[in-house]
């Protein structure tokens, strides 16, 4: 978008931050800190379901909620879809080091722009459609679905659980990694320029939506003031510090564009490495680095998908959405029919297209929906002073303006063409607004009259 502003000439490509992505890194952690922060302070003083859309509904208004929440059903769908995809990589990179070399048309999306090469550079797949559908990727999101189904319990004890093994998968890979690294691989550190940091850090942004989805379990949490702000601000830092050392680690094994349009790149630069250098250290280290990227997509997927059908939850219970999005499961008390439809609504996908026509529109999203919670903290600060806030982010007004300075800068860095497509789908919001949800919703003025007649018949 900057570029189109600039230079009047739309970026088709996205320039690539090479070896600074670590940089491109630093910069979205310094944003999403302050963003954080905003989260933390919202969440510790509106402790109920829906994220995002909950703190716009409560200080901008029905409309900005719905534009939020719309938005939040493009962030989390196409943000999972994507990680679904990566998932289905994975798995092939496991069938493939056991041996076993399933029909290649059911572990690829259907829909492939740049094509698909192996590691030997060899073409397997033309750029465009081709007849196929990416069966561990939609298997995996229908599992997961059944297990949200069944109850926020059993859906937190099973996430802890992949959250370990992701972790120490990942600092596996950084210390063998480390024993490989080629200097000549980091020069030159920045080969696009300081475009390219600020594209890298606006593409990867959405990884970041963690603390996000923490906020939206806000009513389940059992002491929200308290828990809810210290689980955003521990994720940030935590992920923050695992995202850079792996992208050190990574851009000095292997030269940075081999790892373009990649869905797997680091169990697949391992492979690469361990054939060339006939490492048995390394071949093994691949096999643990595959069983914990699995087990960390589950996690992200458990988590957003959590966070997709409760805020279509909110979004039913406020009358938004129809009514059966807040339907609940008569045993496990569960929002069951919103998490239904979210897992099919990301299966499918998952299972046609690939992961970089999916990654694009989750990052406009993400931006956006924290330039709207920022701007609700500087709202609040003025409307509502003396309201208690169980946590507060320091530095006055800092905190919400640097937020929304640096996401719009971030969101500069984005392709016009993602421009268009959220603009797109920001219009077919509105027209459901406007022609159904405005009409059904708490404050609209045929369910303000019925609460009238209802208030004074004798």
């Amino acid at each position: 978008m900057a570029d189109y502003i600039v230079h009047h000439s739309a970026t088709l490509g996205r320039p690539g931050a090479g070896p600074a992505l670590a940089v491109s890194l630093v910069l979205v952690a310094i944003v999403c800190a302050f963003t954080g922060l905003c989260y933390a302070e919202l969440a510790s003083m509106i402790p109920i379901a829906g994220s995002a859309y909950t703190y716009t509904y409560a200080t901008m208004g029905e409309l900005i909620a719905w534009i939020i929440g719309w938005d939040l059903i493009l962030e989390y769908a196409v943000s999972n879809m994507a990680v679904s995809v990566g998932f289905a990589a994975h798995m092939a990179a496991t069938f493939q080091w056991f041996g076993f070399h399933p029909a290649l048309r059911w572990i690829t999306p259907a829909y492939l722009p740049g094509g698909l090469t192996d590691l030997q550079g060899n073409v397997l797949y033309t750029p465009g459609w081709h007849l196929g559908f990416n069966i561990p990727a939609f298997l995996i999101v229908m599992i997961l679905t059944v297990v949200l189904v069944r109850g926020i319990r059993e859906s937190a004890e099973t996430n802890n659980v992949m959250v370990l093994l992701k972790i120490a998968a990942i600092l596996t890979f950084v210390f063998v990694g480390m024993r490989f690294i080629h200097p000549t691989n980091y020069h030159p550190f920045v080969p696009e320029g300081w475009s390219g940091v600020l594209t890298g850090g606006s593409i990867i942004f959405f990884t970041y939506i963690g603390f996000d989805s923490v906020s939206t379990a806000a009513e389940e949490a059992r002491n929200p003031q308290r828990d809810i702000p210290f689980g955003i601000i521990a994720t940030l830092v935590v992920c923050t510090l695992l995202y850079i050392a792996v992208a050190v680690v990574l851009t000095g094994l292997v030269p940075w564009r081999s790892l373009i349009d990649n869905a797997a790149p680091v169990v697949n630069s391992m492979s690469m490495l361990a054939g060339t250098t006939r490492s048995t250290l390394l071949r093994w280290t691949e096999l643990a680095v595959l069983f914990g990227a699995m087990m960390g997509m589950i996690s992200s997927l458990l988590v957003f998908q959590l966070g997709q059908a409760r805020v279509w939850f909110s979004m039913s219970r406020d009358r938004l959405l129809p009514t059966m999005f807040s339907r609940v499961h008569p045993r496990f008390r569960t929002p069951a029919v919103a998490t239904w439809i979210a897992g099919f609504l990301v299966g499918i996908p998952g299972g046609i297209l690939d992961i970089g026509t999916l990654s694009d529109l989750s990052n406009i999203g993400t931006l956006f929906a924290f330039v709207l919670v920022s701007v609700g903290v500087i709202i609040l600060r003025y409307r509502q002073p003396e309201r208690h806030r169980g946590f507060r982010a320091p530095g006055g007004l800092a905190a919400p303006v640097l937020s929304v300075v640096f996401c719009v800068l971030l969101m500069a860095g984005l392709p016009i063409l993602t421009w268009l497509r959220f603009f797109s789908w920001l219009i077919i919001g509105l027209t459901v607004y406007l022609l159904y949800s405005r009409h059904r919703s708490e404050f609209s003025a045929r369910n303000s009259n019925r609460v009238l007649q209802t208030a004074v018949k004798p």
